[in-house]
């Protein structure tokens, strides 16, 4: 199982978002200002294509995981602490309920196996764990250093 480049892509623009954040992230040195994150900034810092930034910053900031502004003194920033965000709320928030096959989504019923098949009642074991193990890790221990 892999994460589609949409979803891998929104994780790297969630943790160059949640570097800016917190006590001294994002001030300009020469100004002590904060610096104003936007869809343009993020791009140049990650190296994000600008229409896709553009993309992720809608959808993750109607999932609620971005507050954005428009105007002058606009630009986006983290809707909660970068310790409340998990890789599950990222993944979900661009590409919809992690389901390892069709019948592990809710209400779905669209395979022609679901009566006769004996794995099914297993996959949501499969996917409970893909999803757990996304919930342990948060956008914030992404922008931390490795040991």
């Amino acid at each position: 199982m892999r994460l589609s480049s949409f979803a891998d892509y929104a994780v790297v623009l969630m943790s160059a978002a949640a570097r800016h954040c917190g006590a001294g992230a994002g001030l300009d040195p020469a100004t002590n200002k904060h610096v104003k994150m936007n869809a343009t900034t993020l791009a140049s810092e990650t190296g994000i294509p600008l229409p896709t930034a553009q993309k992720l910053v809608s959808r993750l900031s109607a999932a609620g995981l971005l507050e954005s502004s428009r105007g002058t003194g606009g630009g986006v920033r983290l809707a909660r602490p970068a310790a409340a965000i998990t890789l599950v709320d990222v993944v979900e928030a661009v590409e919809g309920p992690i389901a390892m096959t069709a019948c592990a989504e809710q209400g779905a019923h669209d395979c022609t196996l679901e009566h006769g098949c004996r794995v099914r009642p297993h996959m949501n074991v499969a996917n409970n764990a893909i999803r757990s193990a996304l919930a342990g890790v948060t956008i914030a221990s992404l922008t931390r250093e490795m040991a």
